[in-house]
This record gives structure tokens, sequence and C-alpha cells, in this order.
């Protein structure tokens, strides 16, 4: 079979249903992000009640993204082994259960807990999205198939305020805990129909034994610094524009629900621009000129905290997060044409597991800053690691030596 890079020539003339798979992955990765962004959304009313700070609130946030950068790369490793269908189905099932658990927490170490659990199984979201798109689509394709399976996360985060906050509102923020729990059983069901040919093609080649990521090799350091530091918006932007609009700019809880679809919004059209904007303009393997761009266009966050306008808080959002989803968008396909075809998962779970990772870092830090009141400073950060990613990416992602190609493996 003849080749383009790594990917195999997949027929040219392409049907609906090479398509079906990735859809299910949106679908996926919505409830995926429905789950986690329900604990942002209904924050003030959790933290009202509960009484707890915003400080314990990012380091229960940290706890799920410790878990997730574990989960990632775990993951990522197992979709590669075991294959799409068995191991999301039991991905699922383990956040399902966990997002439902949240409905009978009160205190920080059982929301703690909780969280962590989450966390790792929705480590299945994103290598199971990028492999999708990969094992289902043809090269020109891939990365609009994989805005489409990554897609579905910034709707979820768009449309969870507008499900959760009218249950939360009725019956308690309780139940919107369990409403997520019949989201996740629809989907199961689901994907029992659709993980299989011909919407979803089985693999020509699995490894031997599962893998793990080297990290002796340029590669790895080189997807690393371009995704998690380049999408590092999406912890501040998504977890603390709840409490920014609410406390700071005096957005009520109820008009919430209509605001924080706008951050999200970005994050989607993002997904989608550039996804298209990458299988055109940036079918290289070193797309320098993309990245830069970028990381220019991040920087107009910083102006947030300097202007006491909801509009134009609520387009700096909205910006930073249309170029977050460049970022990650670009940066898999970079990543995923330096490894083999097979590892397709692994480089997703290893992407979104070193986001997890500087996520794990950074939003207890915002935490505390916010408490403070450092708003400038959380701010600055947003806008400027992004050019600090970059510019390493660019001395990483130079041609390695290849006495350093091995992955080892577990």
């Amino acid at each position: 079979m003849s080749t383009v890079g790594n990917a195999p020539a997949v027929s040219a003339v392409a049907n609906w249903r090479c398509w079906v798979a990735s859809v299910a992955m949106m679908l996926c990765s919505w409830l995926s992000y429905t789950d986690r962004q329900i604990l942002a959304v209904l924050s003030p009313m959790i933290l009202r009640d509960t009484g707890l700070s915003a400080q314990s609130y990012g380091e229960v946030v940290s706890a799920f993204s410790i878990a997730y950068m574990i989960g990632n790369p775990l993951w990522g490793s197992i979709l590669d082994y075991v294959g799409m269908r068995i191991g999301m189905l039991v991905a699922v099932a383990v956040w399902t259960a966990a997002s439902t658990a949240h409905a009978w927490m009160a205190g920080f170490a059982g929301f703690a807990a909780v969280r962590a659990l989450l966390g790792l199984g929705e480590g299945a979201t994103f290598p199971g999205g990028l492999r999708t798109a990969m094992d289902s689509l043809p090269p020109d394709r891939q990365t609009r198939g994989l805005a489409v399976s990554y897609s579905g996360g910034s709707m979820g985060a768009i449309l969870a305020s507008v499900v959760v906050l009218p249950i939360a509102f009725r019956f308690g923020w309780r139940a919107a805990f369990l409403f997520s729990g019949l989201l996740g059983l629809a989907w199961l069901t689901m994907w029992t129909a659709v993980a299989r040919p011909p919407y979803l093609p089985r693999p020509e080649r699995r490894p031997r034994r599962m893998e793990w990521p080297n990290p002796f090799e340029r590669r790895f350091w080189a997807l690393v610094t371009s995704y998690a530091l380049g999408a590092i918006a999406i912890g501040p932007v998504l977890y603390f524009s709840p409490l920014y609009l609410n406390r700071v700019v005096h957005v009520s809880e109820g008009n919430l629900r209509w605001f924080l679809t706008i951050p999200p919004l970005g994050w989607e059209l993002g997904y989608f621009f550039w996804g298209w904007a990458a299988d055109r303009f940036a079918n290289v393997k070193r797309p320098v000129g993309m990245f830069l761009l970028l990381a220019i266009c991040a920087v107009p966050v910083v102006g947030i905290p300097y202007t006491a306008s909801v509009a134009a808080v609520l387009a700096l959002f909205f910006w930073s997060m249309f170029i977050t989803g460049g970022f990650q968008m670009v940066a898999l396909r970079t990543g995923a044409r330096a490894y083999p075809r097979e590892r397709t998962a692994l480089v997703g779970g290893t992407a979104s597991g070193a986001w997890s990772a500087v996520a794990a870092v950074v939003v207890p830090l915002l935490g505390r800053w916010f408490d403070q009141q450092r708003f400038e400073a959380i701010f600055w950060l947003t806008g400027l690691v992004p050019m600090v990613g970059v510019t390493l990416w660019i001395g990483l992602s130079r041609q390695e030596p290849d006495r350093l190609k091995a992955c080892p493996t577990i």
C-alpha cells in the first residue's frame, strides 16, 4: 500500500461513512467536557454551599489534572494495544461513574477523590479522537477529522452552562451530576454500534505490547512544549472565567449561562478554522510560520484585567480560546507525523497528558492569585507562555539522531 508520510493512503473518494466514527468521538469529547465543566459552571453555587475557597477549588481541579496527566498516555497506550472499541467502552464507563458520584460529595476530600477518578477515565478522550481521525479518514482530511473529534470538547463547554444551570436552579446542583450519568449511558450504547467497519476500520497493525512515551527523544519534548504550553489558556479561561465574570465584572449567576457560552464558542471555531488551515497551509513537518503566528495572536489576553467592560472581557476570552484551538490542531498534526502510525493514540495521550501536567501546577497557583486578586499576573502568564512553548518547539523539532528513536515498552 502506498503511504503519505506515516499515514497509509486512503481512497480519495471518501463517503459519509468515513466521518461517522469522528462524529461519535465528537459526542464523546462533548460528554467529557460537559462532565468536567459541571463543576466549573456551578462553582459559585458549590463554593457558597460547601464553604470551599477558590484555592481549595483550584486544588480539586488539580486532582483532576494530575489523574488526567497519568490517564492520557496510559489510555493512549491501551487504545493502541487493545483497540478503540473495548478501550473507549471501559474508559467512558469509569468516568461516567465518577461524574455521577459528585452528587454525593460535600467536602474537599470527596470532591478531590471523584475528580481524580473522573480525570483518569477522561484521559482516553483525546487519544481516542486522534486515533479515530487518523484511522478513518484520508490524509488530506485528517486534521479536519481531528477538529470534528475534538470539537465536542468546546461544544460541551458551550452547552454545559445552558444545560446544567437550569437543572441546578430547579433541582439543586447535585441533580446536574446525576443527569451526567444518563448522558454517559446513552453514549456507551451508541459506541457499541459505531465502533466497527465500515465506520471505523480495524487497524492493520497494533503494537506487540503496550508502549510508553520516551522522554529521551527530542520529538517527545517538541510535542509536549508545542501542545501543553501553547494550549495553556484552557486552564485559566475555562476554570476561572465563571468566577472572574461573577466576582470581578459582576455578572449574575443567572446570566452566566449565556455569557459562559462565548469563550468555548471561540474554541469551537478555532478547531475548524485552524484544522482547515493546517490541512491547507501547514502540510509540512515543521510549520514554523503557523506556530509563530499563533504565539503572537495569543498575547492580547493580557488586556483582560485592564478593562471593566463585560463585552471586552468576553471578546478576549473568545479570542484566547480561538487561538488555543489552533495550537492544539497544529501541534497534534505535527506530532502525529513524527511518530509511526500504530502509535497515534499514544501521541494524543502524550500531548493531553503534558497539558494536564502543566495545569496541575498552574491551576492551584492561579487559584491562589485569584484569592489575592492578582489578576494581571494570571493573564500575563496566559498570554506569554505560548511564545515560550513555540520557541522551545523550534529548537526541539529539528531532526534528531536515529539512535534516540527507540521507544521503551511496558
